[in-house]
């Protein structure tokens, strides 16, 4: 089953084009990574799909239901590239308050499992969300996206913020969501996460695709030995 299809995606701002005629489709459980320099697209790109940006042409459907229906989005949980919670709520409050907003009861048992799997400090999540350091906050926001249990996590730059310590108990929780069958749409400019994470990856430049396939074929193309050479290569 796809739980993304684009098919001819375009998005422009005036004169500048965006996205032209962007087609791709990711798998029920397949993790794919987006690649690209800064402000080439990729978070326009998850923003058309979750209709938060209209589009100018094209059709995107998730789980087969056209992108503009609110249902289509049902399965799905997203984190912004600048996550920003609420600042008057305290970290407990908002993971609280997410989990209803998706009509799911709290299991303590499980968010304080999340949290200690994050290094998410316990006392820290009883003040307000303003005390968080970037790190910390980022933490918050994939807890959520963790706790949500919905079948396509939708990830702009997820790991923007971390330390490296944090950056492996993340990957190792997505690898656990992988065993459960999860899909992950994630954009990333850390090349050797998206290299040891993605089933495949596309490469977003001048608002084209230039390449859509698994980091191995991609360096191959290219004889290469690093997906960051092979990148340098498939943009040049």
């Amino acid at each position: 089953m796809k739980v993304i299809e684009c098919n001819n995606l375009s998005k422009s701002y005036g004169a500048k084009q965006v996205l032209d005629a962007i087609s791709f489709s990711v798998e029920q459980g397949e993790f794919f990574g987006l690649v690209g320099m800064n402000g080439g697209g990729k978070s326009t790109m998850i923003k058309c799909m979750l209709d938060l940006v209209a589009i100018n042409n094209g059709e995107i459907k998730l789980f087969g239901k056209s992108h503009r229906q609110v249902s289509s989005r049902e399965k799905l949980s997203y984190l912004p590239d600048r996550f920003s919670p609420p600042p008057h709520l305290k970290g407990y409050d908002f993971l609280h308050y997410m989990l209803e907003l998706q009509g799911q009861k709290t299991d303590e048992v499980r968010v304080a499992g999340i949290l200690d799997a994050l290094e998410l400090d316990k006392v820290s999540m009883k003040a307000s969300v303003s005390n968080l350091s970037k790190g910390m906050t980022q933490k918050l926001g994939l807890a959520a996206c963790l706790l949500s249990d919905k079948a396509l996590l939708m990830l702009d730059e997820p790991m923007s913020g971390l330390d490296p310590k944090a950056r492996v108990l993340f990957k190792n929780e997505l690898q656990n969501k992988k065993q459960q069958g999860a899909s992950v749409f994630f954009s990333s400019h850390v090349l050797a996460d998206v290299d040891e994470l993605a089933d495949r990856v596309a490469v977003l430049h001048d608002g084209e695709l230039k390449y859509v396939g698994s980091s191995d074929g991609l360096k191959e193309k290219y004889k290469v030995e690093t997906l960051e050479k092979a990148y340098m290569c498939c943009i040049s």
